[in-house]
């Protein structure tokens, strides 16, 4: 199988609209597909039908943001019911988060002599409850402060530089809570990506675990590929169920295409065993 647990649409901050993702997953091959957009499940109808269309197993998904010792993790839903009170309820509250640190960045880049920050960024995006740190991205790109969007993140939007802000996501137990209320299995992702040390890291796990996580991505298009089996081996060792996912924005943005990630290792038990 050709799985694919983690990318994002226009409902978010992907560059394709939800149903234009499923069929270019479809196309390069990808046979287990789930839509994660962040802290919003607005585009999944929209997935899940091109999905039955073109004969693509498709998996409600979401990536809710949350705060950990001040630092910024993601955790995955999977298999979610997207209609679920508690799980909506909660991703209310990370929404509404997102547009008061939006108006803080644009403050901060506009004191680095970068106006219309704001309204720049929500250019970019289909619903201003999601604008996302992507989304200023791409507006200093159109700017011509850097060449594409990952290079933004070396001089700006991120901590000691112009437009970061420090801001309070969601808690741990809170986004765990809601992906099981849901029906869901909540998984880490790329954990190669968080700046935490290896105490951190297994302190970080543990404490997931206890709230009732239960997987964490191994092969992901945003770890490099000596990290593969660095969390392999934490998967193995803490019992959790291993996932493989692009975290796909979108053509000419991400750094691995949809159907191209490298296969689980054969030991690791796959967070779609029972699907």
């Amino acid at each position: 199988m050709n799985v694919d647990l983690h990318c994002h649409s226009t409902a978010s901050d992907g560059l394709l609209a939800p149903a234009a993702l499923v069929e270019r997953a479809h196309a390069r091959g990808v046979t287990m597909f789930a839509l994660t957009d962040h802290d919003v499940v607005g585009g999944l109808d929209e997935a899940r039908a091109a999905a039955r269309t073109c004969g693509l197993r498709f998996i409600d998904g979401v990536e809710i943001s949350v705060s950990w010792r001040g630092t910024t993790i993601h955790v995955v839903g999977l298999n979610i019911d997207p209609a679920n009170d508690a799980l909506r309820q909660g991703l209310v509250l990370v929404r509404g988060s997102r547009v008061r640190r939006a108006h803080r960045i644009a403050e901060s880049l506009e004191a680095a002599g970068i106006a219309g920050g704001f309204d720049g960024a929500m250019a970019h995006l289909e619903n201003p409850e999601i604008v996302s740190r992507t989304h200023f991205a791409r507006f200093l790109v159109e700017r011509g402060y850097a060449r594409d969007v990952r290079s933004v993140f070396h001089h700006y939007l991120v901590k000691g530089k112009p437009g970061y802000v420090p801001h309070e996501w969601a808690a741990l137990g809170d986004a765990v809570a809601w992906i099981l209320a849901a029906g869901g299995v909540a998984v880490i992702a790329h954990p190669g990506r968080y700046k935490l040390s290896r105490p951190e890291l297994r302190e970080l796990i543990a404490e997931f675990m206890q709230h009732g996580g239960a997987g964490i991505e191994v092969v992901t298009g945003s770890h490099a590929p000596e990290q593969y089996a660095e969390f392999a081996a934490i998967a193995r060792e803490f019992g959790l169920l291993a996932s493989r996912g692009s975290d796909f924005h979108g053509p000419g943005e991400s750094k691995v295409e949809l159907g191209s990630l490298p296969q689980l290792p054969a030991d690791l038990q796959p967070v779609w065993r029972d699907w």
